[in-house]
């Protein structure tokens, strides 16, 4: 495998610092959010890991793996959710969005970016793991 392929598609420098951030803000502005809303801590605790559930793919082989981690750890099925949540006044939908865009954001600060098919460890964010020294 090229790894120069992989590498070429992930951020370096001010503009992964900056993604990381977003990340951080986004994970502090959901949990804000989530506070002032009056949700459920302990449903908070449950569901704030259960997209990384989605690791479980990889057990099938990388590309199902990234394909399916990617679908748990895009903004896109959250937002639905919040914006359903918010417009069908349905707050146990609002509470799941809110805790998933949270657990993304965290993820996101933590450099856990999207995945590619080449392996878990590369992401658009950088690489990841050992083979990265960290």
């Amino acid at each position: 495998m090229d790894e120069r392929a992989v590498d070429t598609g992930a951020v370096t420098g001010g503009v992964r610092a900056l993604l990381r951030l977003e990340g951080l803000a986004l994970f502090a502005a959901m949990t804000a959010l989530y506070a002032t809303w009056g949700g459920s801590w302990w449903v908070y605790a449950l569901l704030f890991l259960v997209p990384d559930l989605s690791f479980l793919a990889y057990l099938v082989d990388g590309k199902f793996g990234a394909l399916v981690y990617n679908a748990a750890h895009s903004y896109m099925a959250p937002v639905a959710l919040l914006t359903l949540g918010f417009g069908l006044a349905a707050p146990l939908t609002l509470s799941i969005g809110l805790i998933w865009l949270a657990h993304i954001g965290i993820d996101r600060a933590l450099g856990y970016g999207l995945k590619y098919s080449a392996g878990f460890g590369f992401t658009h964010l950088g690489r990841i793991g050992r083979q990265n020294g960290a």
